[in-house]
């Protein structure tokens, strides 16, 4: 589902990421981890086909992002870490707004709204403007936007921050169902005890290098991921 290639991206004479390599099938839930400014969030945008890189190439299932953006990005669906939201639009207009970009037909939209939204425990809330709403109701309303058009591969950038407790808890069921269902999630994460138990696959990035990658339970071992992650990073 996504397939990176010797991706290397430079900011000046900062390498923020070093040929780095790695796949993500279908089925898999792939944690991202590092320190800040690792690349995490870099790589994340570079396949999203937000930012350009210098090196290297990316595949979004099958569909080179470099040659074919548009296209690319019909099957993929990224969160960033702090959302930028139209707030001056109510919650149920952006999200609609959203569905167009994609060309989401209106039985689809309103199927998918109504079931993410009330899982989410925001769909009383869609009718206010985005203005009025806290951090975790923009994270929500955000995850509802990028789920709308079926993605199939999700690129989630610290997902759970500012998310309740039982949201939190759905999201992780919504991943889960979203992987059972064929999709593919890669996500950055600092929380590291849930991508322990959630994730199928890890891949652990320090200064733009690629120093573990593989199934969860391989990659750490015995270890706890805390343990193994401290470990790497003191090397």
């Amino acid at each position: 589902m996504l397939e990176i290639k010797n991706l290397t991206k430079k900011f000046g004479e900062k390498i923020a990421v070093d040929n780095l390599s790695l796949k993500v099938e279908a089925g898999q839930i792939c944690a991202f981890i590092g320190h800040n400014g690792a690349g995490k969030t870099t790589t994340l945008k570079a396949i999203a086909g937000i930012i350009e890189f210098d090196e290297g190439e990316i595949f979004v299932d099958g569909i080179n992002i470099q040659k074919n953006s548009m296209e690319a990005k019909k099957v993929l669906a990224y969160l960033p870490d702090n959302p930028d939201l139209y707030e001056h639009l109510k919650g149920i207009d952006y999200l609609n707004f959203i569905a167009d970009v994609f060309k989401v037909d209106k039985e689809t939209r309103k199927k998918n709204i109504e079931e993410y939204a009330k899982r989410l425990q925001i769909y009383n809330d869609l009718k206010l403007p985005i203005s009025s709403y806290s951090h975790g109701m923009k994270q929500k309303l955000a995850l509802v936007s990028a789920l709308i058009h079926k993605p199939k591969l999700l690129l989630l950038d610290e997902p759970f921050v500012g998310l309740d407790p039982i949201s939190s808890h759905e999201l992780k069921e919504i991943m889960n169902e979203f992987v059972k269902n064929g999709g593919a999630i890669f996500y950055s994460t600092h929380v590291l005890e849930v991508a322990e138990k959630i994730c199928t696959h890890v891949a652990i990035i320090k200064q733009g290098k690629l120093v573990a990658n593989g199934e969860m339970k391989k990659v750490r071992g015995l270890k706890s991921l805390e343990s193994l992650f401290l470990e790497l990073e003191n090397e």
